[in-house]
């Protein structure tokens, strides 16, 4: 009789995992120590002072630690007016872009309309339009509208663009909504905005954090449009245009750009960590979709 007989059918357990296994985890060890060093270079310079930043090469660990850096950047370079600026300019930039895009993937998704098809061609057309090209269109509209030189222009200038990979993820995803859910809000006296409020939009609750995120993301490191709207108003700056404050004609002050550059990349890796599942669940649906 064998001895897998005697232990009762079962197999004995392996105490170590197979070369296999440990070659790989060895090897996407290696790949994302790899990928993060420019971040962990980044926070490492913002802890050193300027001189020994490039002398000390690729050392991550400083000698002293330079706290300094993060006051100065906080409080003489105005990055904390910068900080509330690019809140301001991203926040109301995300929310614009929310609801216009589902607005619009909603009613690609879910009715039929004359030039619907030409829409969809010219709304696909404009991914291929740098936005450099209409920047000057841009200026003019919001001179024409007093909003050049002023935190609203700037947030619509930033979420006029033509958004078409939002507007196609909430069209992917309506369209696999079932339309018993608004025939039954229909029969029951719902207007169109009552239903996109109330049942369409509550659904693609993982779509939205996609776009969120993304929009966030563009808004947040956007430099052209800022720069734009700020040329005779340097308190409307945000942080993106606030690092050109540690550049002079002769020197750059590389431990306070790198503290600016780890003070304004915090907002970003915070809300990518709370919304990464949702994040995760609305690029799976789309793609399903």
């Amino acid at each position: 009789m064998s001895i897998q007989r005697i232990a009762g059918g079962r197999r004995p357990k392996r105490r170590f995992p197979r070369p296999g296994v440990v070659a790989q985890v060895v090897a996407l060890t290696a790949l994302c120590l790899l990928w993060i060093y420019p971040f962990l270079w980044l926070v490492s310079a913002s802890l050193k002072d300027s001189l020994t930043i490039f002398a000390s090469g690729l050392n991550l660990i400083p000698e002293r630690l330079e706290w300094e850096n993060y006051g100065r950047a906080w409080n003489d370079a105005g990055f904390s007016r910068y900080m509330v600026n690019s809140l301001l300019v991203t926040i109301g930039t995300v929310v614009l872009v929310v609801v216009r895009t589902a607005l619009a993937g909603y009613v690609i998704a879910r009715y039929n309309f004359i030039g619907k098809r030409v829409f969809l061609v010219v709304l696909l057309g404009t991914i291929f339009v740098p936005a450099g090209y209409t920047i000057i269109a841009v200026v003019e509209l919001s001179d024409n509208l007093n909003l050049l030189n002023s935190l609203a222009g700037m947030i619509l200038a930033l979420s006029g663009g033509g958004q078409v990979a939002a507007i196609l993820l909430y069209a992917g995803y309506f369209s696999r909504i079932p339309r018993e859910l608004e025939e039954a809000a229909v029969l029951d006296g719902a207007s169109f905005f009552q239903i996109f409020r109330s049942i369409m939009l509550p659904l693609a609750g993982p779509i939205t954090a996609t776009v969120s995120l993304l929009t966030f993301l563009a808004a947040w490191n956007n430099f052209f449009v800022p720069l734009v709207f700020t040329f005779t108003r340097p308190e409307l700056r945000t942080l993106s245009i606030g690092m050109l404050s540690f550049q002079s004609e002769n020197s750059v002050d590389w431990s306070g750009l790198s503290a600016a550059a780890t003070i304004s990349l915090i907002p970003v890796v915070l809300l990518f960590m709370f919304l990464q599942r949702y994040f995760i669940e609305g690029i799976a649906g789309a793609v399903k979709s």
